[in-house]
């Protein structure tokens, strides 16, 4: 029977704002409309200044209203408004041809290499790393406190000195990048894995003692798939620090291509609206690349029966 048949109230149907924020697409859709606000905002605050000066300058007469319009639409703003930057990723990505030094297709490209290529080999170290540190006890004492203390010398001291030592040994362009973001993306992994290869219970373990199970088969059977959840929330933290390792593996060589080159160009000339376009580009390749992980993570998962 029906609660109406039964006398009690029937519930009242979900308005419109409790279906829209039942889900993610609601909420999210509210802070970008908060970001794109407090931008625009942020435009205006910053870019007055310069313009209330020159109407000074010039005697002209000006309002809030025409403050707000010339503050975004000026040609090197402090902080450019946000359809300055959407008209600079237009035209820097879907109107110039891939393989043009002003394309953002060309200059991700370059980054992205570099970035992969020190996400392998970073990735590669780390599990290695994490290895061995859980296996002989002479590495946990002796190597995990210098694999931990690696990260606290900034990148930005040590990539000048990477970029300069590699090139005198004829190391240059893609390699010294890649080097760079090994250094940064290799530590996430080892502590991610160092916790996943110990994450078995104490039972499980000497279960696989009671079975005469060797060190090589513990790893295969017991500690290898415990820890691959582990390894790809690390993964997911390195790709994106990957990122970050190659273009500031850009920065110092004063490089003709890439993010950093992009960067490094616009900051040159004054060119806000550029840089800007090259950040959100740089932010969407890290968007893309973690979402790539999480892919094949639920595709490994499925695949091992830890996810259905």
């Amino acid at each position: 029977m029906t609660t109406e048949a039964l006398g009690a109230p029937a519930r009242p149907s979900p308005g419109l704002l409790s279906r829209i924020f039942a889900g993610r697409s609601g909420p999210l859709a509210v802070v970008c409309l908060a970001i794109f606000a407090l931008w625009y905002l942020g435009t205006v605050w910053l870019n007055a200044p310069l313009l209330i000066d020159r109407y000074e300058r010039q005697g002209e007469d000006w309002s809030i209203t025409r403050l707000a319009e010339d503050a975004m639409a000026m040609e090197r703003p402090v902080l450019p408004a946000p359809h300055q930057v959407a008209v600079e990723l237009n035209k820097s990505i879907f109107q110039r041809n891939v393989t043009s030094k002003r394309s953002l297709v060309y200059h991700g490209w370059v980054t992205l290499s570099s970035t992969l290529l020190g996400f392998a080999m970073g990735t590669l170290l780390g599990i290695a790393l994490a290895v061995g540190i859980v296996h002989v006890n002479t590495l946990d004492r002796s190597l995990l406190p210098w694999v931990i203390a690696s990260q606290t010398i900034p990148i930005l001291a040590i990539a000048p000195m990477i970029i300069v030592v590699l090139g005198n040994i004829g190391f240059t362009g893609l390699v010294p990048k890649a080097l760079i973001s090994m250094y940064l993306c290799f530590f996430p992994v080892t502590i991610g894995m160092v916790k996943g290869l110990r994450s078995p219970d104490p039972l499980q373990m000497d279960l696989m003692r009671t079975y005469s199970a060797s060190t090589g088969q513990v790893f295969r059977k017991l500690r290898w798939p415990s820890s691959i959840p582990f390894l790809f929330a690390s993964l997911k933290v390195a790709i994106a620090i990957s990122l970050v390792g190659a273009i500031v593996g850009e920065l110092p060589t004063g490089a003709s291509a890439g993010i950093g080159a992009r960067l490094l160009v616009g900051s040159y000339y004054g060119q806000t609206v550029q840089i800007w376009a090259a950040l959100l580009t740089a932010a969407a390749m890290a968007g893309l690349l973690v979402a790539a992980v999480g892919m094949v993570e639920r595709l490994v998962l499925r695949r091992t029966g830890v996810r259905p």
